[in-house]
């Protein structure tokens, strides 16, 4: 039975859940205050990561955290407002980092991560968007061999566990792919089935023009309230009201505001990030997506050139941005390849939704009759957006999802 839907929120994850709405036959609105793609979604490294079954464990051991302390390194940064105006989901991230809870979320974030490019394939078919797109994995690159052979270790094991593939790269089989990096490299871990994506705005962009072509609106405005009225919802925007049977709140960083208003709290915080695109000097290339794995950047060589993308900095939503650590990683960055002059008027900066237990919320909201969820998915939204249209549009037409959905629901956290 067809229904009225809006989807708030027009990154990847909204965009993907609005898509898989309207082929099933939905009237559907998508309503976002900026164009599609243009927020957390055009910021990020543009990988759609089949490996990434281990979602990013907050540092337990002491080393780790003596080395953060002094707030100079280029992989996390933190503010010490916004650490305690999170330091409750903080505190939490921090206990599920570890031991059996962090084994039990691997699991369960594994089970939506092992469906990324099986939803991803329809998708970029449809949009037309292959150009956007290539295949052949990504490099994750070390100078020290105590930190490779660990690294190792755990692809063994997701191997085994989770269909993980990779090679090991010697240092003389790196330079012969990437005969530009620093000589340092003892060698790397190429992750073989990753795509990576050149324009990662443009990707959510040719989705959400496949999403209109099919009889979808996308709405440019403000969200300002949400009030549940009747049987239905209106929600209050800056181009005038919009009603809807369903609404599907998948706004990001910026979900948690708008549920408070009808009494949902749940317990988001952020990582932000920056990125700055570079030329390269005159005969150098970077034919891979390359991440310093000891020093915490990536490096993409993209349609705007070659993106730096910094680790994260622990920051409230809305604090100014502070270029400092984008700095540590330029000069890392200008150690590791020969980087030329900044594209960029400005560095861009974005923040990830991320919740403690490190899953997504996706799914029904208790108590509020057509209200769907979906966002929190931290560093890996442009991963799983797909994904996550398709199981929360199973779930809206009341059909047993592909995947157990329980490890998602919202109710986790009540209580």
């Amino acid at each position: 039975m067809s229904r009225n839907i809006v989807v708030l929120g027009a990154g990847m994850v909204g965009v993907s859940i609005a898509w898989h709405l309207v082929r099933r036959g939905h009237t559907v609105t998508l309503v976002d205050r900026r164009e599609p793609g243009r927020e957390t979604s055009f910021g990020n490294a543009g990988i759609i990561q089949r490996e990434a079954v281990r979602p990013y464990a907050f540092p337990r051991d002491i080393g780790t955290l003596l080395r953060v302390l002094p707030n100079r390194e280029v992989d996390i940064r933190y503010r010490p407002t916004g650490m305690v105006s999170a330091a409750g989901p903080l505190l939490q991230y921090w206990l599920n980092s570890g031991g059996a809870r962090y084994e039990r979320i691997v699991k369960e974030w594994a089970s939506l991560i092992m469906r990324c490019q099986d939803a991803h394939g329809p998708m970029i078919e449809a949009a037309g968007a292959q150009e956007l797109v290539r295949k052949g994995g990504w490099l994750e690159l070390y100078r020290t061999q105590d930190a490779l052979d660990d690294r190792i270790a755990k692809a063994r094991e997701d191997r085994e566990r989770f269909g993980v593939e990779y090679e090991v790269l010697s240092a003389d089989q790196l330079r012969a792919v990437e005969p530009h990096l620093s000589t340092e490299l003892i060698g790397a871990i190429h992750w073989t089935q990753p795509w990576m994506v050149s324009d990662p705005g443009a990707l959510v962009l040719a989705y959400a023009r496949n999403f209109e072509e099919q009889g979808g609106r996308v709405l440019q405005a403000s969200v300002e309230d949400i009030v549940q009225q009747g049987s239905g919802w209106r929600v209050s925007t800056s181009a005038g009201p919009v009603e809807a049977e369903q609404v599907v709140v998948a706004l990001g960083p910026w979900s948690s505001d708008l549920l408070l208003r009808l009494g949902i709290k749940v317990p988001l915080f952020v990582k932000r990030g920056y990125h700055m695109h570079y030329s390269a000097e005159q005969g150098a290339t970077l034919n891979h997506w390359v991440m310093d794995a000891e020093r915490g950047f990536l490096l993409e060589p993209m349609r705007a050139g070659i993106r730096l993308t910094t680790g994260a900095e622990l920051a409230d939503l809305n604090a100014p941005p502070k270029y400092t650590q984008l700095a540590a990683a330029e000069r890392a960055a200008r150690s590791l390849f020969p980087l030329g002059a900044r594209r960029d008027a400005e560095p861009w900066k974005g923040a990830r939704p991320c919740m403690p237990d490190m899953k997504p919320v996706i799914g029904p909201a208790p108590g509020k009759n057509g209200l769907w969820l979906a966002f929190g998915h931290g560093h890996q939204g442009f991963t799983l957006g797909p994904a996550t249209g398709e199981l929360l549009a199973q779930m809206m037409d009341g059909e047993t999802p592909a995947i157990d959905m329980s490890p998602f629901a919202v109710d986790r956290f009540s209580g």
